[in-house]
């Protein structure tokens, strides 16, 4: 069975994606995270570079955003034939003080602020919506011609002037009625972030892509089964978009009482877990080991027991054949970017390899980031890229490790507060407990009360619980350790008996 699942916690939202109840992508969303790509502002115009053709625009943000003349320019002449950037000049277009609608296209890096463009887009199940632009894109992927030829057809009938559209891959068999709903939903949000950005005081931000956005826009397609929410809010939300642009969805959508670990109860936690593990298992008892560092990932595929039964050739290939399963799905799970190199047990015969490629080439399809195989070299090594984004799964689960000076991993603050949060909720759920006492790293603590100083107050609100942590310089960084629950005088008694 195919699912999502939302968990939304206390300082962080998650969704997995759930494929033959495997899970093969997991996002997270925390409070705190300063991601804005895709954000919406009304911006202001601080000063504008000619030399640059370019211009800087303060979008309430500590570092001025970056807005190139070519993204400040409506799209529509941008991709016409004729266009030669030497013909404009950022002076005439922009104007220091002017007030201006941007979406940020890059995040913020290093020194260098964000970079936007005024031509704003908004990305829906079946199809994404440009502002200030005329044009009609159907997705490569879809390659016949005569569907290309019905979406386009359809969109046609229903876009308002001066908005283009990008019909994505899942549009490709979708009802007619369906797509409209979608584009009809899509105008209509562009629409209210007009009219909120009139009225707004610039800097200011109008639109942020939220949770509910974030499902639709990436996650929602017609193979899914179930959606699973825990959260009365997103569920009505989700619930009144589907009535929107998807109705066949309403029936899959479930709401999970937030009282439950939703992610423990069906497993996922324990799926995570395993997901920032180097060495991941094959069915076949051999295994694949992921080695990530800054410059590039490499993935070794070793045969572990596995002898096979027949000839050395068929059981290399056999190891490699689910080995290049895995790599995809792990690639995508772990949202692994930039260069990767895998490491196939040596093959000695042609048609193996170029095998071995198709399959790899096949199970990447699947992925919505771009990915490309280059081939095999020299030392029979496979290069592949897959397009960059922000955070990869074990650097939001995981952290240098203090201890070892940065050689391994270990949980980080994060993960080692999600855990005593889903503690606390299990003791809420099947105990009449009100109080409890759990021994962590003492960092742990430190950690809480530098950033966290409400943690203990929102257990108490949401759990009707009240948690005290003792620190352990001996325990390990990412364990937790219940010394007592029950009533508050039966757990103060026993702190008191060991202080």
């Amino acid at each position: 069975m195919n699912k999502i699942v939302v968990d939304s916690n206390i300082r962080e939202n998650r969704i997995a994606v759930l494929e033959d109840d495997e899970l093969v992508d997991i996002y997270l969303d925390r409070i705190d995270d300063e991601r804005i790509r895709g954000n919406i502002y009304l911006g202001k115009v601080v000063n504008v570079l000619q030399g640059m053709q370019a211009a800087f625009i303060d979008i309430g943000l500590k570092k001025n955003a970056f807005l190139h003349l070519r993204d400040a320019l409506p799209r529509y002449i941008v991709e016409s034939d004729e266009f030669n950037i030497s013909d404009y000049n950022i002076r005439d277009v922009l104007k220091p003080g002017q007030d201006i609608l941007v979406q940020v296209d890059k995040e913020a890096f290093n020194s260098k602020g964000a970079k936007v463009t005024t031509q704003l887009s908004i990305t829906g199940k079946y199809a994404a919506i440009i502002d200030n632009t005329k044009y009609i894109y159907v997705s490569k992927k879809i390659v016949d011609k005569n569907k290309r030829k019905r979406v386009k057809n359809i969109a046609k009938k229903c876009l308002p002037e001066g908005i283009g559209i990008i019909l994505r891959t899942i549009s490709e068999d979708e009802t007619e009625d369906n797509i409209i709903l979608d584009i009809n939903y899509l105008v209509n949000k562009l629409e209210k972030i007009k009219t909120k950005a009139r009225i707004a005081k610039a800097p200011e931000l109008i639109s942020r892509l939220d949770i509910v956005q974030k499902i639709v826009k990436d996650y929602l397609k017609d193979d899914i089964d179930e959606i699973i929410v825990n959260d009365r809010e997103v569920y009505e939300e989700l619930l009144k978009i589907f009535k929107n642009i998807s109705e066949d969805n309403i029936e899959k959508l479930k709401f999970f009482d937030k009282s439950h670990d939703i992610f423990g109860y069906l497993g996922i936690e324990k799926m995570i877990e395993e997901a920032i593990q180097k060495e991941v298992k094959l069915d076949c008892g051999a295994s694949i080991v992921i080695d990530e560092t800054e410059a590039l990932t490499v993935i070794d595929v070793n045969s572990g027991k596995f002898i096979g039964k027949n000839s050395l050739e068929e059981t290399v290939l056999k190891v490699n054949k689910e080995a290049s399963r895995e790599i995809a799905k792990q690639l995508r799970l772990r949202n692994i970017g930039g260069i990767i190199i895998i490491d196939f047990i040596d093959m000695k015969r042609r048609q193996d390899i170029e095998e071995i490629l198709n399959i790899l080439k096949e199970e990447l399809k699947k992925d919505v980031n771009k990915t490309t195989v280059l081939g095999m070299t020299k030392l029979g090594l496979v290069e592949m890229t897959r397009k960059k984004t922000i955070g990869r799964l074990t650097t939001r689960m995981l952290k240098k490790c203090p201890v070892c000076g940065g050689r391994g991993r270990v949980d980080s603050e994060y993960t080692v507060i999600h855990k005593l949060q889903n503690e606390a909720k299990r003791v809420f759920k099947n105990t009449s407990a009100k109080s409890i006492a759990i021994e962590v790293n003492s960092t742990i603590i430190d950690y809480i009360d530098e950033n966290y100083l409400d943690f203990y107050d929102e257990i108490k609100k949401y759990y009707d619980l009240e948690m005290i942590l003792k620190g352990n310089n001996n325990i390990d960084y990412g364990d937790i350790k219940i010394l007592r629950m029950g009533s508050k005088s039966f757990v103060n008694n026993y702190l008191k008996s060991i202080e």
